[in-house]
């Protein structure tokens, strides 16, 4: 039986994906298999020694900290690409929102009072302080064409814009799903100095912190429009805000309120509604706990924000090793030495990288001695050690 602590309220569709005469699931659990997260900050979280995995039912996991769980041979599992449509959705809406003005001309129109004969009169004086643009001919510049950025991108040509794409790092599968008439930017300063609207769609790193900057901001036409549903830092907020005031950008469009900026006249700050659906909830949800769940029972690993991917279909009758470990010279041959010592044949075996970290699937023919499992996490370099003796 696994033990999994639910740290947010967590989708009922995707906890239905953890079979309840295999898993037991609570909010106050001792000694949990695995943790599942939404928002809830882990930073300060003593998280207990038992814990084999982190899942965050959803894309960004800076809640998590995943430095720590690395250094404990802790894979960190996320769900990219299950609240794109939700987010590619709110992304439209504000571009909308901005391009023809409608939360000042909401406003205008809930501060007005009087008969009928009264509004109608003030609203035709007034609506021409309203007055927008219409997006077909316009230029979106897509900074980042992850899941949610080839999304948008594609339903901004739908619209009839013109689309610049800029990510040095996108994916083979996210290349495919891009519509041929996006553009390439050769850069990011090329693409802001080219579009009327700009969206941001990439993680909160240190190499993207202020990507935004008053340096780019003065490259950018006058009067676009930026629009930002990453993370609050990827944007330099007192350099949108000087932007706004001397009139070079027209709007700000943003997830993240903050008091430098919420109150501006020309800013439209939501309360982080990106991932704000049912749908993209059960999504995250759903994805999450079917990775958690291979992960435990299986060893594979999916979607894992510092762990490798590696999946190796289990041998029939075999035990299973899960080694993860320092990415260093000799860890195989160290792993595999030690069970041959003990006249264990291996079945099949996986061994995968990312960075600092490495992972290894064995499969071993027969029952493998708990002082095996001991054994091999004593090596050197080895972060942690699992035996799963449940095969197909």
């Amino acid at each position: 039986m696994f033990k999994i602590q639910t740290l947010n309220n967590i989708s009922a569709v995707g906890l239905e994906r953890l079979p309840r005469d295999r898993y037991t699931l609570a909010s106050d659990l001792k000694d949990p298999d695995a943790i599942l997260v939404r928002s809830a900050d882990m930073h300060a979280l003593d998280i207990p020694a038992s814990v084999n995995a982190v899942g965050r039912a959803g894309a960004g996991t800076n809640n998590i900290p995943v430095t720590k769980m690395s250094q404990r041979g802790i894979p960190v599992f996320n769900a990219p690409g299950a609240n794109a449509n939700a987010v590619k959705e709110l992304v439209l809406a504000g571009m909308l929102l901005a391009a023809r003005n409608l939360i000042p001309a909401w406003s205008f129109t809930q501060s007005l009072d009087g008969d009928d004969a009264t509004l109608h009169k003030a609203v035709e004086e007034g609506k021409k302080k309203f007055v927008g643009f219409e997006l077909p001919g316009k230029t979106l510049g897509v900074i980042g064409l992850g899941a949610i950025g080839v999304r948008v991108a594609n339903a901004a040509l739908d619209l009839g814009m013109r689309v610049l794409g800029y990510d040095p790092s996108i994916t083979v599968q996210n290349a495919w799903q891009l519509n041929a008439a996006v553009q390439q930017a050769l850069s990011v300063d090329d693409l802001l100095a080219r579009a009327d609207v700009v969206t941001v769609h990439v993680p909160l790193l240190d190499a993207t912190r202020h990507l935004i900057n008053t340096a780019r901001i003065r490259n950018m036409r006058k009067g676009a429009i930026l629009l930002n549903f990453a993370r609050e830092g990827v944007v330099d907020e007192p350099a949108v805000k000087a932007g706004l005031d001397e009139g070079k950008l027209r709007a700000y469009v943003c997830d993240f309120p903050t008091k430098l900026l919420y109150r501006h006249p020309r800013v439209i700050a939501l309360p982080h509604l990106g991932a704000s659906t049912g749908e993209a909830e059960d999504n995250c949800a759903v994805m999450v706990a079917e990775q958690l769940r291979d992960y435990l029972e299986n060893g594979n690993i999916r979607n894992s924000v510092n762990f490798p991917e590696a999946v190796m279909p289990r041998v029939a009758g075999a035990t299973r090793l899960c080694i993860a470990n320092a990415n260093v010279p000799n860890m195989v041959g160290q792993i595999t030495t030690a069970l041959a010592k003990h006249n264990l044949n291996i079945s099949d075996l996986l061994n995968k990288s990312r960075g600092d970290v490495a992972y290894t699937l064995v499969d071993v023919e027969g029952v493998v001695p708990r002082g095996v499992v001991k054994e091999i996490t004593g090596i050197q370099g080895v972060l942690s050690t699992r035996l799963l003796t449940h095969g197909p």
